[in-house]
């Protein structure tokens, strides 16, 4: 067996060291190790667990290494975060075992001579915490090592790792309390969220054959075809129903956007940026894959992903149109409905992509901005007169929602918001504005934000 620790911080320095994605380099570490069950969780939580507190774990090296964290050699860094990591979040493993191993993976990896630092660090750690090697609080009470200034905005950035101008953001729109609610909801680990497809099977019957295979799955209320999945599954693939096309994974929020554009049988429907096609099939199940849809997408490779997950849910409706949709004139007054689920900063799934928080800046932003409008507007052309226009994204940022919609609406006076009827399943996430906020921390789902617009 392989030492799960080292192939934790092989999958980090690829991520912090050299900018990969944590999902993709965690994967291709997990494709050749040979590991048990639980190791491979091991693996998971320390990637995950050490990108997401990547700014706690820097404080912690500030405040007890002689050199600051920015200072380190990368991979000592990554080093002393998973070992940090493990003592600050990891109840279940043992003090004395967490330090040690930390103290080979330096050893290990090029740092031998630093390994009496590591050792020193992280038992100062212990030290100032009053908890022993073992983890047993000693006869004085367990304190937290870590300092933190008193600036609330900082204080919430450091102590729940996330960069100042989020917090602030969010702290705009929601106060202090609700922002760390919601910033303790984004450090959790994520569920996994089922869309049945009700032409294939139902509700019922996936429920059924998932508990018969030991999978605990729960309804979601709002929802007629989701199901949630509680507790672990083992490959995704496995699943009883997977192969039939009876289910596909699509978080809850997501599904939501697909009921507000109410597709029906027979229309015409446009989705401006649909790779990797969750939408785009919830979609042809909701008008029972009677009419046509445009998927488009820039990226030929990610519309490959539609391709197959069409084909694996046994969907005929869907076609292909690769190319930039701010460029599309074909489609001028030829669809009933026009779905703009548009490219966008993220900030809503950043518990299932934790690094983004550490990419994506106010600069970026600008630039999402001017493309979710420009999308938009090219988009609102082809819907045909009294159609329907849906825009939707998963962040929780205004710039990229109420703002873009504002703009839209200034310069096309002709649209209107519709807001979701009183007895729509949506009404629970509707503002008085008429668009729909899912806050996660609330809602219990990934963040979105969606709006119905009608000409």
């Amino acid at each position: 067996m392989q030492n799960p620790r080292q192939l934790a911080f092989l999958a980090l320095r690829e991520i912090q060291g050299r900018g990969a994605f944590t999902d993709i380099a965690l994967n291709r570490i997990l494709q050749t190790a040979e590991l048990s069950s639980a190791d491979r969780r091991l693996v998971t939580e320390l990637v995950y667990g050490s990108v997401r507190r990547e700014r706690t774990l820097d404080a912690l090296i500030d405040q007890l290494g002689k050199k600051k964290a920015h200072q380190q050699p990368p991979d000592f860094r990554t080093i002393l975060h998973i070992g940090f990591y493990q003592l600050r979040y990891q109840d279940r493993i043992p003090a004395s075992a967490a330090v040690n191993t930390t103290v080979d993976l330096a050893k290990k990896n090029g740092f031998k001579g630093l390994a009496g630092v590591v050792n020193g660090m992280l038992r100062q750690y212990l030290r100032l915490a009053n908890v022993s090697s073992d983890f047993k609080p000693t006869n004085v009470k367990s304190s937290d090592p870590l300092q933190l200034p008193t600036e609330p905005i900082e204080h919430l950035g450091i102590l729940h790792s996330f960069p100042n101008w989020i917090i602030k953001m969010w702290w705009e729109q929601l106060g202090y309390q609700e922002t760390e609610q919601l910033c303790q909801w984004f450090n959790q680990s994520p569920t996994i969220d089922l869309r049945v497809n009700s032409l294939r099977a139902s509700i019922e019957e996936v429920e059924a054959t998932m508990q018969a295979a030991g999978v605990d799955v729960r309804r979601l209320p709002q929802l007629p075809q989701a199901l949630r999945i509680i507790g672990g599954t083992g490959a995704i693939q496995q699943l009883p129903g997977f192969k039939e096309g009876w289910w596909t994974i699509q978080d809850a929020s997501a599904q939501l956007v697909s009921h507000l554009l109410d597709p029906q049988p027979g229309n015409l429907v446009i989705d401006a940026c649909a790779a990797p096609g969750g939408k785009t099939t919830h979609i042809a199940e909701l008008m029972a894959d009677r009419g046509k849809i445009w998927a488009c997408d820039r990226a030929a490779s990610r519309l490959k992903k539609v391709t197959e997950n069409a084909q694996r849910l046994q969907l005929k409706s869907i076609q292909i149109c690769t190319g930039d949709s701010r460029d599309f004139t074909q489609f001028t007054n030829l669809a009933d409905r026009v779905l703009v689920d548009a490219p966008c900063s993220g900030l809503g799934t950043l518990h299932r992509r934790p690094d983004i928080r550490w990419h994506i800046t106010p600069e970026k932003v600008k630039e999402l901005t001017l493309l979710q409008g420009g999308i938009l507007a090219q988009a609102a052309t082809w819907v045909k007169p009294g159609g329907i226009l849906v825009y939707a994204t998963c962040t929780l940022n205004p710039q990229e929602n109420e703002a873009v919609i504002e703009s839209f609406l200034e310069t096309h006076s002709h649209w209107q918001i519709e807001p979701p009827p009183p007895d729509s399943l949506l009404v629970d996430f509707s503002k008085p504005q008429g668009w729909l906020q899912v806050w996660p921390s609330r809602h219990q789902m990934d963040g979105f934000f969606m709006v119905r617009l009608k000409c």
